[in-house]
C-alpha cells in the first residue's frame, strides 16, 4: 500500500507539472506595496531601485506544507521605462519549483495636467519543476520509481495599466504560450490552455491634500482559462502618513466567483515605511475544508528603496 500511495503520489505530482503553467503562490504580497509581483506593468514607477523579498508559510499545523521565498526588484530605466526581476523558490512536500521572470514596462503620458497615465509591460518567464524521488520512503522498493523527475517551461506574460489621478485599473494576462499535449506519455487529458486573465483596480482617496489618513478600496479579479474558474479579491486598506513615512492597515477577502458567501480565506494585514524601509505582515485565516487541519497561513514582506534618482516624467512618479 505504501509503494501504491507514493507511486500515485509521484505521477499525479507530474501531472500537475505539466497540466498548469507553475507560478508562484500569489496570496496577499501585492498588497504590501508591492504591486510588481502582479504584472510586470509596475516596473519602473518611483523614483529608487525596490527590493521586496516575501516569505510564505502556508497551512500552518500540517507536515510538510508549503514554503515559498521570492525576490523581486525593479527599477527606472531613463525616463520613461522600468526593468525588473522576479525569484522565486516554493518547496511542497517533495516538490520543488524555480522561477524567475524578466520584465520590461514603458510608461506614457496622456495628460500631465490631469496626471493620466498609460503604461505597458512583457515579461519573459522560465519556471522549472521538480520532484526529489530519492527523499521518498522505501522509494527504492518499487520499481516503478528509480529517479527524480523534472520538467522546465518557458512563457510570457504581458500588461496594460490606466492611470487617472488617484484611479489605476491593469489588465494582464499571463502564461501566453499554450503546450502540445501530443508531448506527453501520460493517458491524460492535458489542457494546453494555460493563460490566466487578471484585473486589478483600486482608488486612493484622500479628504484633502493635508489629511494624513489616505483609504484605498481595491479588487483583484483573476480568471484561468483551462477550465474557466475565477477569483476575486476584495481589499480595503488604510494609509496614516508622517511627511513620507507611513504605516498602514487592512484586510484582503478572497472567494471563488460561484461561492461569493464561501471566502477561501480573510486576511488581516499591516505594515509600515519608514526611511525607506518597508516591512508588511499579513496572516490569511483560512475558512474552507482545510481549517480542520491549519491555523492559517503566514506572510512577510521586507523590502528597501535605494538609489534614489528623480524623472523628468510625472509618469513614473
Amino acid at each position: 500500500m505504501r509503494k501504491f500511495i507514493w507511486t500515485l503520489l509521484l505521477l499525479s505530482g507530474i501531472t500537475t507539472a505539466r497540466g498548469q503553467e507553475l507560478n508562484s503562490p500569489q496570496l496577499s504580497q501585492y498588497l504590501a506595496d508591492n504591486p510588481f509581483v502582479l504584472s510586470p506593468v509596475y516596473a519602473g514607477i518611483g523614483d529608487h531601485v525596490k527590493i521586496r523579498l516575501n516569505g510564505l508559510t502556508q497551512w500552518v499545523g500540517i507536515k510538510d506544507a508549503p514554503q515559498t521565498q521570492s525576490l523581486a526588484a525593479d527599477m527606472r530605466l531613463g525616463e520613461q521605462s522600468g526593468l525588473g526581476l522576479f525569484l522565486y523558490n516554493d518547496k511542497n512536500g517533495y516538490t520543488k519549483q524555480q522561477g524567475a521572470r524578466v520584465s520590461f514596462a514603458h510608461h506614457l503620458t496622456l495628460d500631465r495636467y490631469d496626471d493620466e497615465f498609460l503604461s505597458f509591460g512583457i515579461s519573459y518567464n522560465f519556471n522549472q519543476f521538480r520532484i526529489d524521488v530519492d527523499k521518498f520512503v522505501d522509494a527504492n522498493l518499487d520499481p516503478g520509481v528509480i529517479n527524480n523527475r523534472q520538467t522546465s517551461n518557458h512563457n510570457f506574460d504581458v500588461g496594460a495599466l490606466y492611470r487617472y489621478g488617484k484611479f489605476y485599473i491593469s489588465a494582464n494576462a499571463s502564461n501566453l504560450l499554450g503546450k502540445d499535449p501530443s508531448n506527453f506519455t501520460f493517458n491524460v487529458d492535458e489542457p494546453n490552455e494555460l493563460r490566466n486573465y487578471y484585473v486589478y483596480t483600486g482608488y486612493r482617496y484622500r479628504k484633502n491634500k493635508n489629511s494624513d489618513l489616505e483609504i484605498e478600496p481595491s479588487l483583484l479579479f483573476k480568471m484561468f482559462e483551462s477550465d474557466g474558474r475565477s477569483e476575486t479579491d476584495l481589499n480595503l486598506k488604510f494609509r496614516w502618513y508622517n511627511f513620507e513615512d507611513y504605516f498602514y492597515a487592512g484586510v484582503n477577502y478572497r472567494f471563488l466567483n460561484d461561492q461569493i458567501g464561501s471566502p477561501l480565506y480573510i486576511a488581516p494585514f499591516a505594515g509600515l515605511k519608514k526611511n525607506n524601509f518597508y516591512f508588511g505582515y499579513s496572516y490569511q485565516i483560512i475558512l474552507n475544508e482545510i481549517i480542520t487541519y491549519s491555523t492559517g497561513t503566514h506572510v512577510v514582506t521586507i523590502g528597501v528603496d535605494l538609489f534614489q534618482g528623480l524623472s523628468n516624467c510625472r509618469c513614473t512618479y
